[in-house]
């Protein structure tokens, strides 16, 4: 018992598994208190079960895909020009671009939604665009982090073995930390899901769960609220499993 009080204390992965069920339960039974007391902090269970069959019967489905469809735009576009600018930074003439992108991340979000909507006529690209600069900014600054951050016993070793600068640059950099790439679209990707709920309002038509939330809002209907939260982060979990996996599958031997 007194192992998990221990900072830094390895436990098994039963009590791991315990201590979850533990937190989760606690969840439960202060949610069902906030739901019934005098406050009426949250909607009851049944009001979110009884939200959720509703969605489902709506089309939930077809609303998911619509946010996944959205949310993989971004992220494909956003992973091949942030990796693009990232990689090619070590070239004196293009490192200002790179910093200066990156400190755009400070720019809020109706900030961006503004300029791309003078550019950008129609309103799904807009969505896909202000997803994408949005993710760039803080994907670009990790990146240039990461690179920034290679020991220079790498280079030097390269340099050793007569790679030529290119070669170091696809050997080192780019190759040499893929897995750190993985795991910095796996952290970037919940960005691009959180901000779904504002940038689906954008366009109404194209759905979405962040159409779905903000039209059970407008109705007051709080138990399709949470409903729709609890799906947006099932989806998002899901998302993150499915990105760590594969860094894992195909780098078994990363120490990230």
């Amino acid at each position: 018992m007194q192992k998990i009080i221990k900072p830094f204390e390895k436990v098994k992965s039963s009590t791991q598994l315990t201590i979850q069920f533990a937190w989760l339960f606690a969840i439960v039974i202060f949610w069902v208190a906030c739901s019934f007391g005098q406050t009426h902090l949250f909607p009851t269970p049944k009001q979110v079960f009884a939200g959720l069959s509703e969605l489902y019967k709506e089309g939930l489905v077809v609303h998911i895909g619509s946010s996944l469809i959205l949310c993989g735009q971004a992220v494909f576009l956003s992973v091949i020009i942030s990796l693009a600018i990232c990689y090619l930074s070590p070239l004196p003439v293009l490192k200002p671009v790179a910093n200066t992108i990156s400190k755009f991340r400070y720019l809020p979000l109706t900030g961006i939604a503004f300029y791309m909507s003078i550019l950008i006529s129609s309103a799904r690209t807009l969505q896909i665009w202000v997803l994408v600069v949005f993710m760039s900014t803080f994907f670009i600054t990790s990146i240039l982090a990461m690179i920034n951050e290679i020991p220079d016993e790498e280079f030097d070793h390269a340099r050793t073995l007569g790679c030529t600068r290119w070669q170091i640059l696809w050997e080192v950099v780019i190759k040499g930390r893929f897995d750190y790439v993985i795991e910095m679209i796996r952290q970037n990707l919940a960005i691009v899901w959180m901000m779904l709920v504002t940038v689906e309002s954008i366009l109404v038509a194209a759905g979405g769960l962040g159409f779905l939330i903000k039209n059970s809002d407008k109705t007051g209907n709080q138990g399709r609220v949470i409903a729709i939260q609890i799906i947006i982060i099932l989806v998002g979990l899901s998302l993150d499993f499915v990105l760590t996996k594969i860094r894992k599958l195909t780098f078994r031997y990363s120490k990230i």
